[in-house]
């Protein structure tokens, strides 16, 4: 299984859907990557030698991409920034609620989580219909 930057990419899959399994390179991205490393797309993963595992690394380092931790860091301390300065989305993140003016009365289900049912307690003293 060959390992691209600490990350295990499918070995049966062609190089440019394994290369998606790093956080932060997507489509456009994996193809981009592959033409600056001079490497064809349609090649399986596994077939790769160690050459051309070298050539993708240098062409993701030297593309400046921001991917797998340091995108995970940046994206949390976005959020921390606007829970932080309590702006409108920073709230909605807080709350767990939609934060791009989804309607919540119905759906919002899959921001929300299940729905929480809320019973009625009787009161055991409380009169009751029969005489």
């Amino acid at each position: 299984m060959p390992r691209i930057l600490g990350v295990d990419i499918p070995p049966h899959k062609r190089i440019d859907i394994s290369l998606r399994y790093i956080y932060g390179i997507g489509p456009v991205n994996a193809k981009v990557v592959l033409t600056k490393a001079a490497v064809d797309p349609s090649i399986r993963a596994k077939d790769l030698t160690e050459q051309q595992l070298s050539q993708i690394v240098h062409a993701i380092l030297d593309g400046k991409y921001v991917i797998e931790g340091d995108l995970r860091r940046e994206l949390g301390l976005n959020l921390k920034r606007l829970q932080g300065i309590k702006c409108h989305r920073g709230i909605r993140h807080l709350r767990s609620l939609p934060v791009r003016g989804q309607r919540t009365q119905t759906n919002a289900r899959t921001r929300k989580g299940p729905r929480r049912t809320v019973g009625v307690q009787r009161n055991p003293n409380a009169k009751t219909g029969i005489h």
